[in-house]
């Protein structure tokens, strides 16, 4: 096959694959967004608030990145074996992760304040002591997720891409669900039990999925296989250095609970609004992209490489770029309408949107961040840019937070994401140029997007100053412009 035929193939299965599995991915964020909702509206920025989403942290955290690191190296080892050794792989990366994450959670139930003192002492008495009863409900939660990831890991590389985003929207769903649903009956502690039942059905889902499609035997045993220590090898590193936002969101979070009742809550609002877009296009474009370029890497083919680097690049900025200035321009407006009923406001709007403003500027970086990192994973280059994430995220972040805490207050918290990103971003693109010979674009589709984005500043802050009768058809006015700049780049700006 020529490689003008493959380009073309590419691009229309792409895109195809990513329009599907991106609208499930927008369903599986707004029931996670609903339920933050959910939390504004029964609780606003109180010390409830506050324990109910810390209580969550932790199992969060190691979800997203222990599960992602495993996900990340089990698919770039997985593709790259043969049959007879896939099976042995798959029961002994199960069976290894199912005693490690066993215990783990074991000692979250024995020993729940240790790990609630640990990180978020700087929480009221009365706070603090809420979320370490409900920590004991969500802490289970801890043992599927990370196990889910491995399956969803499996399922990827077989393409049933389908299936582990379903697997998100059925989570998701119960979480909120239950959370929200059973509030009148178990108050604070149906949110941490709807996180840890809708664990368990997403597991059951996918370990489902997988004895029906015959994936791979599940049994609890562990072969002696030189893959394993590529594994190992492999995902260690990103366990330390490829959860970027999650690593963000843990030191917000620890840094917010020394500060007044209801900084942590605000905080979380602000960065699940900013998370929304770049997650779902991420989660999309990564879920489809990563195993393409794993098996592309297998098989030394950079012209594929090359390839889907500038064209995710491209969907990245002409879709991510508009939706950040729109949400910086109209960040009051959004948090009004979305969040402020209930216990939710007016002062708790006006706490939050400042907050929402600073992180729509790092929606773009993280995104990118997350997107070149993808590809020194998939040539298993893992150590450069984690070291670049980690300085990062522990070193400009929290250097940023301290200087400025005392002055800014919460702010601070943000503004140490904002520049940490942008320059975390910065170098990954050098040394994307400089190790692997990937660049993202030649300068005339830079400065093309420049112009572009310029002119949506200035388009979208036309549209929020048009009086257009209430605060809703101002805020619906101002996305319906941005959409249309969205679906203008898309179509004019190819490079």
């Amino acid at each position: 096959m020529n490689q003008r035929k493959w380009v073309l193939m590419f691009k229309s299965r792409f895109i195809k694959i990513l329009g599907a599995i991106t609208i499930i991915n927008i369903i599986a964020r707004l029931f996670g967004f609903a339920r933050e909702i959910g939390i504004g509206y029964q609780y606003g920025t109180s010390f409830q608030a506050d324990s109910i989403i810390t209580a969550f942290t932790i199992p969060n955290f190691l979800y997203t990145v222990i599960g992602g690191a495993i996900t990340t190296a089990f698919i770039s080892i997985y593709s790259k074996l043969s049959n007879p050794l896939r099976n042995d792989f798959v029961q002994t990366i199960y069976t290894s992760l199912s005693l490690i994450v066993g215990s783990l959670t074991i000692m979250f139930l024995i020993f729940p304040e240790f790990w609630m003192r640990l990180f978020f002492s700087g929480m009221s008495e009365e706070a603090l002591s809420l979320t370490t009863n409900l920590f004991l409900w969500t802490a289970p939660a801890t043992f599927f997720l990370v196990l889910s990831m491995l399956f969803s890991g499996l399922h990827n590389v077989h393409e049933n891409y389908r299936l582990t985003s379903i697997s998100s929207v059925v989570f998701n769903g119960i979480y909120l669900l239950i959370g929200f649903g059973l509030t009148p009956l178990l108050m604070e502690y149906s949110y941490a039990l709807g996180a840890t039942l809708g664990a368990v059905f997403m597991f059951i889902l996918l370990v489902y999925q997988s004895r029906k499609q015959r994936l791979a035997p599940l049994q609890f045993k562990i072969v002696r296989l030189a893959e394993t220590k590529r594994f190992l090898k492999l995902a260690m590193p990103l366990i330390f250095g490829g959860a970027t936002i999650q690593f963000y969101l843990i030191i917000q979070r620890i840094y917010a609970a020394n500060l007044s009742d209801g900084a942590i809550a605000a905080i979380n609002y602000a960065s699940k609004m900013t998370q929304l877009p770049q997650a779902v296009l991420m989660t999309s474009v990564t879920t489809i992209v990563y195993p393409l370029l794993a098996k592309a890497a297998g098989e030394g083919d950079f012209f594929k490489l090359d390839q889907a680097f500038k064209k995710g690049f491209r969907l990245l900025t002409l879709i991510l770029l508009p939706a950040s200035v729109f949400i910086f321009i109209y960040a009051k407006e959004i948090i009004s309408i979305i969040f402020q009923y209930g216990n939710f406001t007016e002062d708790s709007t006006n706490a939050t949107y400042p907050l929402l403003q600073l992180f729509s500027i790092s929606i773009f970086s993280l995104a990118l961040n997350t997107y070149i990192t993808r590809f020194f994973y998939a040539l298993e280059s893992t150590l450069l840019p984690n070291i670049i994430n980690i300085v990062s995220v522990f070193g400009v972040n929290i250097f940023v937070i301290n200087l400025f805490i005392d002055r800014f207050g919460v702010s601070a918290i943000a503004l140490g994401t904002v520049l940490s990103t942008i320059i975390n971003m910065l170098f990954l693109i050098l040394f994307a140029r400089i190790k692997l010979n990937l660049v993202l674009s030649n300068w005339k589709y830079v400065a093309i997007i420049s112009v572009f984005v310029l002119f949506s500043v200035s388009i979208i802050w036309l549209s929020s100053i048009v009086m257009v009768g209430s605060l809703f058809l101002s805020l619906l006015f101002g996305g319906v412009i941005t959409l249309f700049l969205v679906a203008g780049g898309l179509k004019f700006l190819k490079e």
